[in-house]
């Protein structure tokens, strides 16, 4: 790492991917501000990742509010620019946006009544992918990532794979992919990176809320070449290569982290014989 102190913006940071990331690149030096939404239950926990990210020797910051909430956005924002200003040539290396919160209601379904909502459409939709564009909006604005920085965003095979009431959320993968590939023109001149990270089936909190995951695991088991589900931690070294400066040149693409399971067409695969 250089000498310049290196920091990580992790939305999501309490579980799943963010969790993960989290702990690798604080055991590599890098500082981790962290947004999260938890009530009193998991609060220990959290307090238990920021002591642990801080046995590390490095500076941790965390925000226990909505990330897609623009108030949010500006209290973290602020926060960034005073930490900066404490500490000459500091500069956000990464924005990791793992949000899984969204609407699992069908589009159509009897009685009607049981059907998603426009409010809950929109806010699936702007949770999970509107709230990149406007983060890194701020971020570029406030000249706080500069030359090296890294875009990466969660997603998923939801975005062009359909299951039952997950039609909200796939459409926000979809976009949130779309966006992806947006910024990583826009942010070209900055010389600053947008990829998404296709994880693939992973047990998560996100995971378990969404129905049917038993057949979503099973399934991934199967398809998976190495006969297991993708963890927090394969996700989390992946970052930890992106981040570095031979990773420059990727660019505005969908990186699949998921061992082949997405390759693989479970209706003719069957696994080796013992």
């Amino acid at each position: 790492m250089s000498e310049a102190p290196l920091y990580a913006l992790i939305l999501g940071v309490s579980s799943g991917f963010g969790r993960a990331t989290a702990r690798a690149l604080a055991r590599e030096g890098y500082h981790i501000v962290g947004v999260h939404l938890d009530r009193a239950a998991t609060l220990p926990q959290v307090e238990a990742l920021k002591a642990e990210l801080q046995s590390h020797g490095v500076r941790v910051l965390f925000f226990n509010q909505n990330a897609a909430d623009p108030e949010c956005r500006r209290t973290v924002i602020e926060a960034l620019k005073a930490e900066f200003a404490q500490h000459p040539h500091a500069t956000l290396r990464l924005l990791l946006h793992s949000l899984a919160f969204g609407t699992l209601l069908p589009f159509i379904a009897e009685p009607p009544q049981e059907v998603v909502t426009q409010k809950r459409l929109e806010m699936t939709l702007d949770v999970m992918a509107n709230s990149l564009v406007y983060w890194t909006q701020d971020i570029v604005r406030e000249r706080l990532m500069g030359p090296g920085g890294r875009i990466l965003a969660m997603t998923s095979a939801g975005s062009e794979r359909v299951i039952p009431m997950y039609g909200a959320v796939s459409a926000a993968k979809a976009a949130l992919e779309s966006y992806v590939r947006q910024l990583a023109l826009e942010l070209a001149p900055y010389a600053i990176t947008a990829n998404a990270i296709r994880a693939g089936v992973t047990d998560t909190p996100a995971l378990r809320r969404i129905p049917g995951n038993d057949i979503l695991i099973d399934n991934a088991i199967a398809r998976n070449p190495y006969h297991r589900l993708t963890t927090p931690e394969d996700v989390a070294r992946i970052v930890t290569l992106l981040v570095r400066p031979e990773a420059d040149w990727i660019n505005g693409a969908i990186i699949a982290a998921d061992g082949g399971e997405n390759i693989v067409d479970i209706t003719w695969w069957k696994p080796p014989t013992e």
